[in-house]
């Protein structure tokens, strides 16, 4: 761990929420992705 001085809690604050938002976005797109998923299973099951 690098040695963040007088700023440590501002910065581990800062990787705290970037990791947050980032796992954020990686969540919405694996939920929308498994909604399109089961939409076009569901169109091509009607097409037959």
């Amino acid at each position: 761990m690098p040695e963040l001085g007088k700023y440590a809690g501002e910065v581990l604050a800062a990787y705290g929420g970037s990791i947050a938002i980032l796992g954020g976005l990686v969540w919405l797109s694996i939920r929308s992705g498994a909604k399109v998923r089961a939409r076009l299973r569901a169109m091509e099951e009607t097409r037959k």
